[in-house]
């Protein structure tokens, strides 16, 4: 019979479990030089460090904000 800590140590490692796989996923793609949102330039930097990068980092952030907001959640 499992009581109450061994359900919050397993949620625990799944959550982590979920939480690595949403960090060690990249798109294949590849990087878009000009932001689809406002068709700013992407730095180059910014580029190589997010493979498939298709924003900004201000159209980013604020889909980011949005996206937020529309669930609900609280900042």
């Amino acid at each position: 019979m499992t009581d109450s800590m061994d359900l919050v140590q397993q949620r625990v490692q799944e959550e982590l479990a979920r939480n690595l796989t949403n960090a060690t996923h990249r798109p294949a793609g590849a990087s878009e030089f000009f932001c689809l949102t406002c068709g700013e330039e992407i730095p180059e930097q910014r580029r190589r460090a997010l493979p498939g990068v298709s924003l900004c980092v201000t159209c980013k952030q604020i889909s980011e904000l949005k996206s937020v907001h529309y669930k609900g959640a609280a900042l």
